[in-house]
């Protein structure tokens, strides 16, 4: 966690700022399925700009699966870096490179009598708090096309849009409990049966659309 903070001020901050006397850079703010973003881009050439940014957000809802209850929390954080070609030198590219995926969901089991794991039912004292997480990949690529109508001409505000998707793979779901049964070698074979079929759910998620609006400043 302190990685993605530092992360953050990083490009948030230290990086933006350093390119501001540069020529040929645009700052963006993005809006999107990543999250809230700020980037800035760097003109190569008529035909190619490269790109840094980072996206946030954060989200709590509800859901149930196998008749258990939890709160969610949707993390989203993603760091990207991102190469364009502008086939017609102008405001339409096509990308492609990598993010930094630090997307995931928090998982909390709302309090009950019992939770039914597996083909079992436990009491509440048994399992104490049932939590969970659900991961993806580190380094998730990209690809996708795009607008940018600053880009090789001399207005300084423009229009961005954005889409495509990422590679984030299989996602990863790991459950854990706090209770006096939690060294119990049946109930951790209930457990992992829990993850599998949550994670059997989820395996259409190896992709992520990434759709996004936004405004930008060339300098």
């Amino acid at each position: 966690m302190l990685n993605n903070v530092l992360i953050t001020f990083a490009l948030l901050f230290v990086f933006p700022f350093s390119l501001v006397y540069a020529q040929n850079i645009s700052m963006a703010l993005k809006a999107g399925t990543l999250g809230v973003g700020l980037e800035a881009e760097k003109t190569f050439s008529d035909s190619f700009g490269g790109r840094v940014g980072i996206n946030y957000f954060t989200y709590d809802y509800d859901g149930t699966k196998d008749d258990i209850d939890y709160n969610l929390d949707l993390n989203l954080l993603s760091v990207s870096a991102l190469l364009d070609w502008h086939p017609f030198q102008g405001s339409f590219r096509i990308s492609g490179g990598a993010l930094y995926n630090g997307n995931d969901i928090d998982m909390d089991a709302k309090t009950a009598a019992t939770y039914q794991i597996g083909d079992t039912t436990y009491t509440s004292a048994n399992i104490g708090n049932l939590t969970g997480n659900v991961d993806f990949n580190d380094i998730a690529p990209y690809l996708g096309i795009g607008w940018d109508t600053t880009f090789g001409k001399s207005k300084k505000f423009g229009f961005l849009f954005e889409l495509g998707a990422i590679y984030q793979g299989t996602p990863k779901v790991d459950l854990s409990i706090s209770g006096p049964l939690s060294g119990n070698q049946a109930l951790q074979n209930d457990l992992q049966a829990e993850e599998d079929s949550l994670q059997e759910d989820l395996d259409n998620f190896e992709y992520y659309p990434v759709l996004a609006v936004g405004f930008n400043y060339r300098y």
